[in-house]
């Protein structure tokens, strides 16, 4: 099959969450716009997961995996995900499963006008202190990138495969795919998208890396900014 889009999916310690995400990225393959495969990234997890991902790849053809060393954060993970996709198009999606699968088609109905559409979590499931964190750092990254986007950290975007290989990631730099796309003059929208409790497994991010992460990574941001180097081949032989 020649596949058009492949979803990255981090892992890190989710042995307890596998097997739905088997369920329920296959099932989406069926209902897919675009032919699709799956790429799970395993972070360097210290539970059972990496034995589940090799048996769920080992029965089915339409998912894959690459294992780290040791724990390198989401940032690397989805990094290395792009770096190994192969299609014109990819998406990104949290192994939690608190965003659905079935909206990639939400998303994808608007990538041929964008080179990057992300999710916006419509009525957000998550306790009081998330939800403010989450807009509190929102706030203060709208304010140095100017994106326009309410929503960065959604685990739900879908972009171009050459823009996202010519993003320069840096850890923390995973909430700023938006504005780097920005960097090299493409263009972004954020669509709605539905969010659910978290069932299975633990969260990994608490409140300092909600708030003082993303504040500092803003000053990395500015400093890339300036320094960011972008062209465009004119002609070649």
């Amino acid at each position: 099959m020649s596949y058009q889009f492949t979803i990255i999916v981090p892992v890190f310690n989710e042995e307890d969450n596998l097997l739905r995400v088997e369920t329920e990225l296959l099932a989406y393959t069926k209902i897919a716009t675009k032919a699709t495969k799956i790429l799970l990234v395993n972070d360097g997890s210290t539970d059972n997961s990496q034995a589940i991902i090799e048996t769920i790849c080992q029965r089915n053809p339409e998912f894959n995996f690459i294992s780290f060393k040791q724990n390198r954060g989401l940032s690397a993970a989805i990094k290395a995900g792009f770096d190994y996709a192969d299609t014109p198009l990819l998406g990104y999606i949290d192994s939690d499963l608190q965003t659905a699968p079935s909206d990639f088609n939400l998303l994808l109905a608007h990538i041929e006008d964008y080179d990057l559409v992300t999710g916006v979590r419509a009525n957000r499931k998550d306790k009081f202190v998330k939800n403010m964190s989450s807009k509190i750092a929102n706030g203060i990254r709208r304010t140095f990138t100017h994106d326009g986007m309410d929503d960065t950290g959604c685990p739900l975007k879908v972009i171009k495969t050459d823009y996202a290989k010519r993003i320069p990631m840096f850890k923390g730099l995973h909430r700023f795919l938006p504005a780097m796309i920005l960097l090299q003059h493409g263009k972004i929208t954020q669509i709605p998208v539905q969010h659910f409790p978290r069932i299975a497994g633990q969260a990994k991010f608490g409140l300092r890396n909600r708030l003082i992460g993303p504040l500092v990574d803003c000053f990395a941001y500015v400093w890339m900014k300036k320094k960011y180097i972008n062209y465009e081949i004119a002609k070649r032989n």
